[in-house]
């Protein structure tokens, strides 16, 4: 059996943790998805790579299997030619395996370390692979969609379209297509293949045929696979509230499973465009306002733009420039909780210029009555 080597395939090192795993899978399959790759086949060969390689390093179990022993099968065969564990109904009583122990000591029998050593080459460590015929649930999908700052705070319906692997029509999902067997590819017809860890080498019925050396015939629509790739029309309901990141389930909308398992799920990730004048931090708001120097100076009344339509802000007199101002319960809808969030309101004083001098006379009369200085705090400063 041809190595594949699943963390090259990844770009990662053996030994690497499972977020670091999952990491890699997810940029390479954003990478190479057929979604962003129409009609591109190396890319969709790298995309089936990928899910392949995460497959079995996403998984503790398969992961440790292959790390051991350089491959992985998920195919075990549950009956005929092959079946059961290799050698179970072999008795190697009155042989003396010593070589194997490691030391001295009496003749090692069939039910100790010797059987113990196949069951470990054969079975994974002595855990249980999954059948071949088992149910498997379809993979998640993912699918980027953008949304304009005020649907994203009201809330809206879109559209959208998805490719995504259905159970095959033709097929019904089996992969059997009409007429009779073909060989099978992984043993070429002989029913068996060589497994084994060194110099132990042996003959194993093929976990891919279970030991006929046949398989039926594949299905021409689906090539075998049972499933098919089609672009479906969703509906989506984009809740009031949807920050960038934010993520919208539709449950049994991924993938379809195999062999009867159920489909996976499609998760919608929203990115909100920015807006010229709100800034969203979390479930509040932000805004600069102008005011003027008589305006911060006397005090006033003043309308500001906020997500509800205008609202009239009561700016005390003594305002300074940058100082924030709270509209409580005027801010985003929060997807956590029924309440919403505030409105914060920066006020920007302007300076007027002096285009004549009758301007430049009452300014000089204000500096004239108001002779603070306003940087005395720094002069301590050297």
């Amino acid at each position: 059996m041809k190595r594949k080597d699943y963390y090259a395939t990844l770009g990662i090192k053996k030994g690497s943790g499972a977020e670091e795993i999952r990491k890699a899978y997810r940029r390479l399959a954003r990478k190479y998805h057929p979604d962003v790759n129409p009609h591109n086949r190396s890319a969709e060969e790298e995309f089936k790579s990928v899910s392949e390689a995460y497959d079995v390093l996403g998984d503790a179990k398969k992961r440790k299997i292959y790390d051991q022993y350089g491959f992985y099968s998920d195919q075990v065969p549950s009956g005929g030619p092959g079946a059961g564990p290799p050698f179970s109904g072999f008795d190697f009583s009155g042989f003396d395996f010593t070589g194997f122990g490691g030391g001295g000591g009496p003749p090692h029998r069939a039910g100790s370390s010797f059987r113990d050593i196949f069951s470990q080459i054969f079975s994974g460590g002595g855990e249980s692979a999954p059948r071949q015929n088992a149910p498997q649930a379809g993979r998640d999908l993912e699918h980027s969609l953008r949304v304009d700052f005020r649907d994203a705070i009201q809330g809206t319906k879109v559209r959208i379209r998805v490719v995504r692997e259905e159970t095959c029509r033709n097929c019904s999902g089996s992969g059997s297509g009409p007429g009779g067997p073909v060989v099978c590819p992984e043993c070429g017809g002989a029913g068996s293949i060589r497994r084994g860890a060194g110099a132990l080498q042996f003959n194993v019925g093929c976990p891919q045929c279970g030991g006929a050396g046949r398989l039926p015939r594949g299905c021409a629509a689906c090539r075998g696979a049972g499933r098919a790739r089609r672009q479906e029309s969703f509906e989506v309901r984009v809740p009031p509230g949807v920050q960038t990141g934010s993520r919208i389930r539709l449950a049994g909308k991924g993938n379809a499973g195999r062999n009867g398992g159920p489909p996976g799920d499609l998760h919608i990730v929203t990115e909100v465009v920015p807006h010229t004048y709100f800034d969203r931090k979390g479930d509040n708001i932000y805004t600069q306002v102008p005011v003027t120097v008589s305006e911060a100076a006397l005090g006033a009344k003043i309308e500001v733009p906020t997500l509800d339509g205008r609202a009239v802000l009561k700016v005390p007199p003594g305002t300074q420039s940058g100082q924030k101002f709270r509209l409580r319960g005027k801010g985003a809808p929060s997807l956590r909780s029924s309440r919403r969030g505030d409105h914060y309101v920066e006020v920007q004083v302007r300076v007027p210029r002096a285009a004549d001098e009758r301007t430049r006379e009452i300014l000089r009369e204000l500096a004239r009555l108001n002779p603070e200085d306003p940087r005395k705090d720094l002069k301590s400063v050297t």
